[in-house]
């Protein structure tokens, strides 16, 4: 294990990269649906009201028992970059507002207590540019100077405006943290069981935004309704007439090769003649079905024997459909005839049985991947497939699969 005080570890600033867009999740939930915010464009976060107002946050991830002083320089810093951004912006006739969310403590006897979240001023208060230009004053760190003397060159009333903005959150929320408080803060509404999916589910698809806002792919800010509505979404899926499908459109990671794959279902569907395009279809609809199963199995989302009943019920009605189709075959019945016959079951199952809301394993879960890919796994059970769609195929299955008898 790296000693914690090794000067080279990079620990607590790795933390810092990926904190931010973890707290920027928490922050948007904590505020009004209207409020917007940037990743890494004025300062770590920029969030932005209905009004236009803009707050630029800087973030600081710090180790156990940090404290901020009257010269740490994780305050002077950000200072810095405020500076900047309240000069190009116009000093006094800006929007701006400037947040320090440390994880760290500010020390009871340092003038930083004045800027802390909730602190109101009293009148017997010394001014924030005195105790400003105090504290600056009895340092001589060459990395605190330039930044006194940025300070310096604002008049008076200016550096008092410019204070005026400042808020620091201490012991903020630890990144490790950030999952629990949301989980228990916004998903009270959501079973204890699935809150953890749910929590994941909805971190996946914030990183994904995240990545594309910085990159360049997106350029509008994040809105935080954006949020709401996907927790309201995912949230959703959990419910008891419901399943979370998250295989849409997933593909497999091996080659989809339907001349040669050996699985009993695709040899199948082979026999009855269907086209390689289809094959393909069909093996991606196993594919995300089998996947999605698992994915549901792995979550605890079904119930006792709920899949074997739904297997059941995919079962009748499949010989439902087989008995009505092949009740016409005879033993002299052409081999054309026979997988005409084969053909025409398959064409229910993989066009028509997915749309059936009678075949779905829950009320609304509505994707036909479920229902289609059903089929074809209950087809491919060895070695006695529970359904089959050439008429024949159950007393062929030797030589066709190449089973010795």
């Amino acid at each position: 294990m790296p000693d914690k005080k090794d000067k080279y570890a990079a620990g607590e600033q790795g933390l810092g990269y990926i904190y931010q867009p973890r707290f920027a999740l928490l922050r948007l939930l904590q505020l009004p649906e209207d409020t917007s915010v940037f990743i890494e464009k004025d300062d770590d976060l920029d969030f932005i009201d209905q009004h236009g107002s803009k707050t630029l946050a800087s973030l600081k991830h710090k180790a156990d028992g940090d404290k901020l002083t009257n010269l740490s320089t994780d305050f002077w810093k950000s200072v810095n970059i405020w500076l900047d951004r309240y000069n190009r912006d116009g000093g006094p006739e800006s929007n701006l507002n400037f947040f320090l969310f440390s994880t760290g403590t500010v020390v009871e006897t340092s003038f930083l207590r004045y800027f802390l979240s909730g602190y109101l001023l009293r009148a017997d208060d010394p001014s924030l540019s005195s105790l400003a230009n105090d504290a600056l004053s009895s340092s001589t760190s060459t990395l605190i100077s330039p930044i006194a003397k940025k300070f310096d060159l604002l008049d008076g009333e200016k550096k008092e405006d410019f204070l005026s903005r400042i808020q620091i959150f201490d012991n903020s929320p630890r990144i490790t943290d950030i999952p629990n408080t949301i989980k228990e803060q916004y998903m009270r509404t959501i079973r204890r069981e699935f809150r953890e999916s749910v929590f994941n589910r909805l971190e996946g698809w914030w990183n994904d935004v995240v990545i594309d806002l910085l990159s360049g792919k997106r350029l509008d800010a994040i809105q935080g309704h954006e949020v709401s509505e996907k927790l309201s979404l995912f949230a959703d899926e959990y419910k008891t007439d419901n399943l979370p499908i998250t295989f849409q459109g997933a593909m497999p990671h091996y080659d989809i090769e339907t001349e040669t794959d050996s699985r009993q279902f695709v040899v199948q569907l082979r026999e009855i003649g269907v086209t390689s395009s289809r094959i393909r279809n069909a093996i991606l609809d196993y594919y995300r079905a089998f996947e999605q199963r698992s994915a549901w199995a792995r979550e605890n989302l079904l119930s006792l024997g709920e899949m074997e009943k739904y297997e059941d019920r995919l079962v009748d009605e499949w010989t439902r459909y087989k008995d009505m189709i092949f009740e016409e075959l005879d033993e002299k019945s052409t081999n054309a005839v026979v997988t005409s016959a084969g053909k025409k079951l398959y064409d229910w199952a993989d066009l028509s049985s997915g749309n059936l809301s009678s075949l779905r394993i829950r009320e609304r879960v509505s994707e036909p991947y479920v229902v289609r890919g059903g089929f074809h796994i209950l087809a491919n059970a060895r070695l006695s497939p529970r359904i089959y769609w050439h008429p024949h195929f159950l007393n062929r299955l030797s030589s066709i699969l190449g089973v010795a008898k």
